[in-house]
């Protein structure tokens, strides 16, 4: 978990923007962020297996 004074921090409009830090929306984590999602891979898969994400399924083959 990010404090929450990162959290803002990366909210704020960067000077440059390369400084932009893209985070999960709901854990703060920067790495293993997936644009598509907004979302790290952990929260991702946590999200994926309850079935709260739609289009998403656990592949097999």
């Amino acid at each position: 978990m990010a404090k929450t004074s990162t959290k803002a921090r990366a909210q704020k409009k960067p000077k440059h923007k390369t400084r932009e830090v893209r985070r999960c929306f709901k854990c703060g984590r920067k790495r293993g962020y997936m644009r598509d999602f907004n979302l790290c891979r952990i929260c991702f898969r946590e999200l994926a297996s309850k079935g709260e994400l739609p289009g998403i399924r656990k592949s097999s083959w």
